[in-house]
């Protein structure tokens, strides 16, 4: 369960804070979003859980265990995909999650069976060929996918994952986030589309 008690956050000469004594439990194995217009503090939250914010005050714990010493002890378990594409545009499909798997320590046959896994599931067998910048928006959003999947992590954060892809690219890729949980990965999500929360 990930446990999320009164995290306050307030950007460096901002007048107000972007989170304010947020409180949220939310068990493990199941999808989660985070619904809000633009400026809600969504980001901020995903940030502060992905370590990339640390909060004043407040505590976030995943079983019982602070979030930061998880981090530390296994950078494995919680993986964030941004809102903007987070790979490298002339890197190739497969270049990029070689690079990202090589990042989180995984190599050999490990890191083999990490990268089929995530073009599987992501659908990319047709293009890992392909330099990222020369996919569609779809395949883009499909790759950030896929990259934050590499280590099989047990938190997985999506920043509002499906921004500018078509209507059927939306499909997909919520149509696999939600069998994510039956792989034991918890996800929270984040948008302001009501539909896609639901």
């Amino acid at each position: 369960m990930l446990q999320i008690k009164n995290i306050s956050y307030r950007y460096r000469d901002a007048p107000n804070p972007a989170l304010r004594a947020v409180s949220l439990e939310i068990p493990a194995g199941g999808v989660y979003g985070l619904l809000g217009p633009n400026g809600a503090g969504k980001t901020t939250l995903i940030s502060v859980l992905a370590g990339l914010l640390t909060a004043t005050d407040g505590l976030i714990t995943l079983n019982g265990e602070p979030l930061a010493e998880i981090r530390r002890s296994n950078p494995r378990a919680i993986a964030l995909v941004p809102q903007d594409y987070a790979f490298y545009p002339m890197l190739t499909v497969a270049e990029n999650l070689r690079f990202f798997g090589g990042v989180l320590g995984l190599s050999g046959a490990e890191l083999k069976s990490q990268i089929d896994s995530a073009i599987g599931f992501a659908r990319l067998e047709q293009v890992i060929g392909k330099r990222a910048e020369q996919l569609s928006g779809g395949l883009r959003r499909r790759l950030n996918l896929a990259i934050g999947l590499l280590g099989k992590p047990q938190l997985l954060l999506l920043d509002e994952p499906t921004v500018g892809v078509d209507p059927q690219s939306r499909h997909f890729l919520l149509d696999s986030i939600a069998a994510l949980p039956a792989a034991g990965t918890t996800v929270i999500y984040t948008s302001h589309y009501m539909e896609e929360i639901e």
